[in-house]
């Protein structure tokens, strides 16, 4: 695939895009969806593509925020960071448990390294755990303040987390330096290799997330998955993302689309990886790629 400052070579006509949230479909310091984007949304599913939302957060965190997209119901959400995949309406297509067991001993390699979460499988509040929200400040506090109602304060954690809990993830949050004291721990433990640790960072908000995931689960095993469910081949799948978290699904993807936003390191990685760097969240980029996807489906229908 060619790599160029405008449109990609597509690598067959686009049936499917998967899209992260944050700093992807939505634009920074606020969570309403671009009117731009929302009709290249609808746009899409209107060609038949496939429109697939790709996050780390959970479902109950991001459905709210597209509830006046327009998106349909049997729209795929695969959240978690591939943990679990839902319908837009909120019916379970797949999922993957962490194994509490596994919880227990990494919260207490984690203990003194920022915040620890774990998020349960539950239908009702509260289904997040947390051990010390005292500790929460700047972006992670904003984040401790919109999800209060859905937190359990739990000291210490792994008294809640018994082999008889259902958990989707775990999340280490704090300051860039101690996300990577956290993840050279995590590198060292008894547990290492038995987990996935998939990183988020922030370095303009001195914020960095590590998921701790099933192992083998990401963002591209849920869409592999998904893609065989469907029928779809990877070479009509489009990734678009701007973090590390939606690496591996913009390696796997027929057309990787890593947003002009994305880190200085992400994007000097990009021509090497085959990754076509697009527009900025700024500039309503997942909009001109899923424009660009329609015309060219257009284009090869007609």
């Amino acid at each position: 695939m060619a790599i160029s400052p405008f449109l990609p070579e597509f690598a067959a006509p686009v049936r499917l895009v998967a899209i992260d949230m944050d700093g992807t479909l939505l634009p920074d310091f606020t969570t309403v969806v671009s009117r731009r984007n929302r009709l290249a949304l609808k746009a899409a599913q209107e060609a038949g593509i496939t429109v697939v939302i790709a996050t780390g957060r959970r479902q109950a965190f991001t459905a709210p925020l597209l509830e006046n997209v327009g998106l349909r119901a049997e729209t795929p959400m695969v959240t978690s960071n591939g943990a679990v995949t839902r319908t837009f309406a909120g019916d379970r297509i797949d999922f993957e448990h962490l194994n509490p067991a596994l919880a227990r001993g990494l919260s207490g390699i984690l203990r003194g390294t920022g915040m620890v979460v774990f998020t349960l499988d539950s239908a009702t509040k509260p289904d997040l755990l947390v051990e010390d929200i005292g500790i929460a400040r700047g972006r992670l506090g904003k984040w401790v303040e919109a999800n209060r109602g859905s937190i359990r304060e739990v000291k210490p954690i792994e008294s809640a987390l018994g082999d008889d809990v259902d958990l989707i993830q775990g999340m280490a949050a704090g300051t860039i330096a101690e996300m990577i004291e956290a993840e050279r721990r995590l590198a060292v433990c008894e547990w290492a290799g038995t987990f996935e640790c998939v990183r988020t960072a922030y370095p303009g908000h001195d914020l960095s997330i590590l998921d701790l995931l099933p192992k083998g689960v990401s963002k591209r095993s849920a869409l592999e998955r998904l893609t065989g469910r469907l029928g779809i081949r990877r070479e009509e799948v489009m990734a678009i993302g701007d973090n590390w978290n939606d690496e591996t699904m913009l390696d796997w993807a027929g057309t990787g689309v890593l947003m002009g936003n994305a880190s200085e390191e992400l994007r000097v990685m990009a021509g090497a990886r085959g990754w076509h760097v697009g527009p900025t969240n700024q500039e309503d980029g997942v909009a001109v790629m899923l424009e660009a996807a329609v015309a060219a489906l257009a284009a090869v229908s007609s």
